[in-house]
């Protein structure tokens, strides 16, 4: 039996008029990629921003290692083992690459965040670090500005400082986007250790479907607001409504 790490049960978001989400119910195993797709304004970034706290529900439970988050703070919900990338990375600007992958550290271990300048550079860190960068592709000069780091590269790094946070479940929104067909191998070499060998729960948005058919063991298709399928990539690839709705109208 599957043991899931987040649960969404009916879960609604308006806004105004609009149904960004409208009686939401999946469910996210440890150690699984999972995936999210859609067309553009189907709800899935409400989603994540539902699940991570940035919006609060109108309506449904969402639960989180066996907790209910459901009116839990983003804050809370991030030291609990909520980790989150964006559609266009962010990071402090003006600041160094170390200072920027401190944040995430200080998650990890819960510790105030000036504190975590004194405490992280030592060898766990640095060893943890190593790993990542060589899946991510790249070597990175932590006191150069973060600015200096091409667009794809922040993409990169934004997974890893995630990943340094030792989350419980990762939300991760189009890392695809922008990046180069090696960026993207490195982005799925990625994810793909932290569902297999870090036994998180990734909640993957993309609309690059070679990435997600490869990738995603189950996928959840929405369609305004409301989940229009489910199932394994095989499943989603020859369902006739997702077919019609995203996929393009013929059989992939």
């Amino acid at each position: 039996m599957k043991e899931y790490i987040l649960e969404l049960r009916g879960v609604c978001k308006r806004f105004g008029g609009v149904v960004a989400a409208n009686q939401v119910t999946f469910e996210v195993p440890k150690g699984e990629v999972y995936g999210l797709i859609g067309p553009n304004g189907a709800g899935k970034s409400t989603l994540l921003n539902l699940i991570s706290g940035i919006y609060e529900t109108d309506d449904g439970t969402i639960i989180f290692d066996g907790k209910d988050v459901t009116k839990i703070p983003p804050y809370t919900r991030s030291r609990m083992g909520i980790g989150r990338t964006f559609q266009t990375p962010r990071f402090m600007q003006r600041s160094n690459i170390r200072d920027n992958l401190l944040v995430g550290t200080d998650l990890a271990d819960q510790k105030g965040y000036l504190k975590s300048f004194f405490t992280k550079r030592n060898s766990n860190f640095e060893q943890e670090l190593e790993t990542y960068m060589k899946l991510a592709g790249f070597s990175v000069d932590l006191d150069e500005d973060i600015t200096s780091l091409s667009y794809g590269k922040q993409k990169l790094l934004e997974i890893v400082r995630s990943l340094l946070s030792h989350p419980k479940v990762m939300l991760v929104d189009e890392p695809a986007a922008g990046l180069n067909t090696k960026e993207i191998e490195y982005a799925m070499a990625l994810l793909n250790y932290a569902a297999k060998e870090k036994n998180i729960g990734v909640v993957l948005i993309e609309h690059q479907m070679d990435m997600v058919m490869n990738i995603c063991k189950h996928i959840v298709v929405l369609s305004f607001g409301e989940v229009l399928a489910r199932g394994t990539p095989e499943e989603i690839a020859k369902n006739e409504q997702v077919i019609t709705a995203y996929l393009g109208g013929k059989h992939v």
